[in-house]
């Protein structure tokens, strides 16, 4: 996903920021909102796309609003940026993983404050205070007015929809229960303050104990003692639609590309089957990306690996099935080496990647009419019949 909240990291690892931390913070959010221009003004020309944000949860027990009202406004430009722009949104309101603070900072805060029940990680989903912590954070967020367009997010379209969690893993209760009740009680209070938008969880994908006719798509044994289960976690009457997850490159180290490759065609099939079959659901495939460190890597490699997933899912839409999308880990635009890792790229330096991008876009506006809608879809897709 699109880490906005990167340029803020420096801040947001301060407990108590002083008035040199605050300089920093200003600088931060400058150079941010002129990339972030830049960055929509040049992805428009890709047509009607849809970015992945993760939102800095910072400092919930205290008066967000007030207190860090900078970093608010930052996201504010954000969305409002993208509204002017025609870009859809999907935010995702707080990270598995220790990045941007991540559910670790709530459980430090709960333990710094006496009222944790286990400085365990995991512990966020099972700590009645923790729970407070975080319904305090999303109403927060959903109630939010933004400062330029005076709209609030539970009630901005460009808000596409809402991810709960970023990679929700519960590794000490591998039954998966813990990770269920927690997913159940946040989705419908969500759902509370929010009936207009979509909502997923933000799954990799893996099938847990409760799928047992499923364990063999997984990668390996480990894949399954998670704490998450797909087909469980989507099926909870809250979650609109399912989200998934592809990045052999992390689940296989001894497997070439060639073997990675077809395991992905068995992937993403299976997650597609289950939602036509089972969850009635459509499914995003949320995160993908091939990393340029492999042993070997060709940049070519990335073309046929994105292009397979593509195809796969173009060919469920056709036939109005439950494929509905795919989001690349990840795209920048020049400037932002900072941020990059293995997986990032500048999609106007890859012509074939930019033109698979385009391409995939304009097949799938077509399958929805929405082609002669749009004066720049007109144009952009034009090109490619």
């Amino acid at each position: 996903m699109l880490t906005v909240t990167e340029a803020l990291r420096q801040h947001s690892s301060v407990q108590n920021p002083s008035p040199a931390e605050h300089v920093k913070v200003d600088l931060g959010l400058v150079q941010c909102c002129r990339l972030v221009q830049r960055w929509v003004s040049q992805c428009v020309e890709l047509g009607p796309l849809m970015m992945g944000v993760m939102m800095l949860s910072r400092f919930p027990l205290g008066n967000l609003m007030s207190e860090f009202s900078r970093l608010w406004q930052a996201l504010d430009y954000v969305i409002a940026e993208a509204r002017q722009h025609g870009i859809r949104l999907l935010l995702s309101l707080v990270n598995n993983l220790q990045a941007y603070g991540g559910k670790t900072q709530y459980v430090k805060w709960a333990w710094q404050e006496g009222v944790g029940l286990s400085s365990s990680n995991d512990s966020f989903f099972f700590d009645p205070s923790i729970r407070k912590y975080f319904k305090n954070y999303v109403l927060t967020v959903l109630t939010r007015k933004n400062t330029i367009t005076g709209i609030e997010y539970r009630n901005d379209p460009t808000i596409f929809a809402w991810e709960l969690i970023n990679e929700p893993r519960c590794m000490s209760d591998p039954s998966g229960d813990t990770l269920q009740d927690w997913l159940e009680e946040m989705t419908a209070f969500i759902k509370s303050i929010d009936k207009n938008h979509l909502l997923t969880v933000g799954l990799e994908g893996f099938y847990g104990p409760k799928s047992p006719k499923k364990s063999t798509v997984n990668p390996e044994v480990w894949a399954s003692t998670l704490g998450s289960d797909f087909i469980r976690n989507s099926n909870i009457s809250n979650v609109d639609f399912t989200s998934v997850h592809i990045y052999p490159d992390h689940w296989f180290h001894v497997l070439g590309f060639e073997e990675k490759q077809n395991y992905v065609y068995k992937w993403v099939r299976s997650h597609i089957e289950d939602c036509d079959k089972e969850l009635k659901k459509p499914v995003m495939f949320t995160e993908y990306g091939l990393s340029n460190q492999n042993k070997d890597f060709q940049a070519s490699q990335r073309e046929q690996f994105y292009r397979s997933i593509l195809d796969i899912i173009y060919k469920s839409a056709r036939k109005k099935g439950s494929g509905a999308g795919a989001l690349i880990w990840q795209f920048f635009v020049e400037g932002m080496e900072d941020y990059n890792d293995d997986f990032g790229l500048v999609p106007w330096e890859s012509p074939s990647i930019y033109k698979l991008t385009v391409e995939q876009s304009c097949r799938l506006a077509r399958i929805q009419g929405l082609i002669q809608e749009n004066e720049n879809l007109k144009v952009m897709c034009s090109k490619t019949e």
